[in-house]
């Protein structure tokens, strides 16, 4: 699958497609814009790469900036919250079936999708 088909084939923002599945692991690919919301992954770290733009994602002592090309690891259990002003395409790398608000959340605005990631469509 090339990944640049694969985020041209939806328009939605904070909603993860599966691009991938590597044992039990998931390959997602989003684009995001605005911000996401606090939450944590109790069981699992969390694999950011930036494809394309650049992500913010605040935690709470500090704010890691990526820029296209750089890559984090937000640890298990760790509050973070995932933004981007002028929009970006990430990709992330969690446990099938980790749900993209985490295992603690504050409550979810109508722009983020609660989802353990969508099936891409193929041409």
């Amino acid at each position: 699958m090339n990944i640049d088909q694969a985020l041209a084939s939806f328009d939605d923002l904070w909603s993860p497609r599966v691009l991938a599945t590597v044992n039990d692991y998931d390959v997602r690919v989003a684009k995001v814009k605005g911000e996401h919301v606090w939450h944590a992954h109790a069981d699992t770290d969390e694999f950011f790469l930036v494809l394309h733009g650049e992500l913010d994602i605040a935690l709470r002592d500090r704010t890691v900036h990526l820029r296209q090309g750089d890559t984090f690891v937000v640890p298990k259990d760790v509050e973070h919250k995932p933004s981007s002003r002028d929009g970006a395409h990430i990709l992330m790398i969690e446990p099938t079936g980790t749900v993209s608000v985490g295992d603690r959340h504050e409550e979810v605005p109508d722009h983020v999708d609660i989802t353990t990631g969508h099936a891409l469509k193929t041409p």
